[in-house]
């Protein structure tokens, strides 16, 4: 198998490398900020896919593939693609004090009990909202 070192860069890869420019460290906000760039550049779809799989490439590298959840990653991705299409901002900066409650990490609580994203189907296969659906599908 090749380490993870010595595969050429991947689109997800450089994504990374520019939030970790202006970052200490990888916490929510550059996670919204990763998810941010790749909506803007590639559309909600392909940045569910792209978001996606480097989540699950980085999580399988860390050595907790357990930690990867299909639903949690892609419903992120809709709600950011959700506020950036409706925005235009270009700077992240900006985008973010507009869309403060992307920053919360718990936002996700107000679509979906905990217990539905802790089961196994929504780790490996999408589940819908099981509280309220997301404001664009109302």
């Amino acid at each position: 198998m090749t380490s993870p070192h010595s595969e050429t860069p991947t689109e997800f890869d450089h994504l990374m490398a520019e939030v970790m420019t202006t970052a200490e460290r990888f916490g929510h906000r550059e996670h919204v900020h990763l998810t941010w760039l790749a909506v803007r550049r590639r559309g909600v779809s392909a940045a569910i896919d792209l978001i996606s799989n480097g989540i699950q490439r980085t999580a399988r590298y860390a050595g907790a593939p357990q930690k990867y959840n299909v639903t949690v990653s892609r419903a992120w991705v809709e709600l950011v693609g959700h506020h950036a299409i409706d925005s235009g901002e270009a700077d992240f900066t900006v985008f973010a004090d507009h869309h403060r409650v992307l920053l919360d990490k718990r936002l996700l609580t107000r679509f979906y009990r905990p217990g539905t994203l802790a089961l196994p189907r929504a780790k490996r296969d999408w589940v819908e909202p099981d509280l309220r659906p997301f404001p664009w599908r109302e």
